[in-house]
């Protein structure tokens, strides 16, 4: 397969990701996540669509890099590629919980397991590629982030 064909298609799964998460969100976000109590750092909602959209490219650099390598990294790479996506489902995931049912409580224990694997991914990556690690931190951070304002949500609703 072409380097090119890769590159795509890691996008694809990760903007289809986006667009499973776009579903799931699209009635919630104006009826029912405007009436929830939040914290003050909450970011506007126009944050949300750029940001997503800057970490699904950076996510899908950083796979493809792995995949680029899948020879001389071996099994890691292949685990690493496996995990990447599971990682994606458990993304998905979470919007179906937090705004398809409306259960940021649920949501909450997928976005721990979520934010957990990305760390051990984060980890080997560091050990195996630095500028996909690199390519990576930002969605660890977001992640982090989103974990802080779904357990303030959870806890002030």
């Amino acid at each position: 397969m072409s380097r090119w064909l890769a590159l795509f298609l890691f996008l694809l799964a990760a903007f289809a990701v986006a667009g499973i998460g776009g579903v799931a969100t699209a009635s919630s976000v104006r009826e029912w996540y405007p009436s929830l109590a939040k914290p003050p750092w909450n970011p506007p909602s126009w944050v949300f669509g750029p940001a997503w959209t800057l970490l699904y490219t950076l996510m899908s650099i950083a796979a493809w890099r792995v995949w680029l390598r899948r020879e001389e990294f071996g099994s890691l790479a292949n685990q690493l590629l496996g995990l990447h996506g599971v990682q994606l489902v458990l993304n998905a995931l979470w919007s179906i919980l937090f705004f398809g049912l409306r259960r940021p409580d649920l949501a909450l224990v997928d976005i721990v397991i979520l934010l957990t694997l990305l760390v051990v991914m984060q980890c080997r990556l560091a050990r195996l590629d630095k500028p996909a690690a690199r390519l990576w931190v930002p969605y660890v951070a977001w992640v982090a982030f989103a974990l802080s304002l779904n357990l303030a949500i959870w806890w002030l609703n």
